[in-house]
């Protein structure tokens, strides 16, 4: 089921589906020789390419994914008794014999070590697989504790290949069900994880580490203006609601 659900994601991607539909056009053209479909599609290819670049667009999409978070960032109140941060993936470099968090899986980390720092915690807890030689957890671990996270506060779940494992792992690590969970996600990503969780445990607590959403352009050329930054935002936010769509699917089958 797992390579359904990342073939599903790839059917989302806006640079997928314009190449689909340029390949669709090209053998129209060729093979059938109906240039106005041909054309129609080409013109539909440029026009999805185009929306899916603009700023007013990925905004958009972004901030319906972040809304329940976009708010004073005032410090909890809540006791955190488990930190938990979630990768975002980890990278080799081959010629350095290493792996590296990506930005992603920094942010997270960064912001989990600066609400560690403030508030405290029993356990920092770093989760994900990924497919680097070291795991996307190890790599957060490591980091962390160069970063000061004393190492006997470090627990690391290497197993979770995504949300929904991750969440399950956390189940088996912690008998108790109604300790507090501090939950270090971005933003876009919080919402599915936040739900996934709260089927284990009583009392999450979220915590967004980085946000897409941006107040909107004042300069009408950036706001409208296709841009590769806009487009990897649409991108990432398309593939997070198919990420939410997939799991209530996965919910009702359950």
């Amino acid at each position: 089921m797992e390579y359904v659900y990342i073939i599903f994601k790839g059917f989302v991607d806006p640079v997928f589906i314009v190449i689909l539909l340029l390949l669709i056009a090209f053998f129209i053209c060729l093979i059938g020789g109906k240039k106005k479909t041909g054309a129609l599609i080409l013109l539909l290819s440029i026009v999805l390419l185009y929306g899916a670049s603009i700023f007013p667009t990925a905004n958009f999409l972004c901030y319906y994914l972040e809304k329940d978070y976009i708010k004073s960032q005032s410090d909890t109140q809540q006791n955190i008794d488990v930190l938990v941060v979630l990768g975002g993936g980890a990278q080799d470099i081959n010629s350095l014999n290493n792996t590296f968090p990506t930005e992603v899986t920094s942010a997270r980390l960064l912001h989990a070590i600066e609400v560690y720092n403030k508030k405290g915690a029993k356990y920092f807890v770093c989760t994900g697989k990924g497919s680097g030689k070291i795991t996307e957890a190890e790599v957060m671990a490591q980091l962390a504790k160069r970063l000061g996270v004393p190492k006997e506060k470090i627990r690391v779940e290497a197993k979770a290949i995504n949300t929904w494992a991750s969440a399950v792992e956390l189940n088996k690590m912690f008998a108790n069900k109604n300790i507090s969970i501090g939950l270090v996600t971005s933003a876009s990503h919080l919402k599915r994880t936040e739900k996934e969780f709260k089927k284990y445990f009583n009392n999450v607590v979220p915590l967004p580490a980085n946000f897409y959403y941006a107040s909107s352009a004042e300069n009408i050329f950036v706001k409208y203006a296709p841009q590769t930054s806009s487009l990897y935002k649409t991108s990432l936010a398309l593939k997070e609601i198919a990420g939410q769509l997939w799991y209530s699917i996965k919910g009702l089958t359950h």
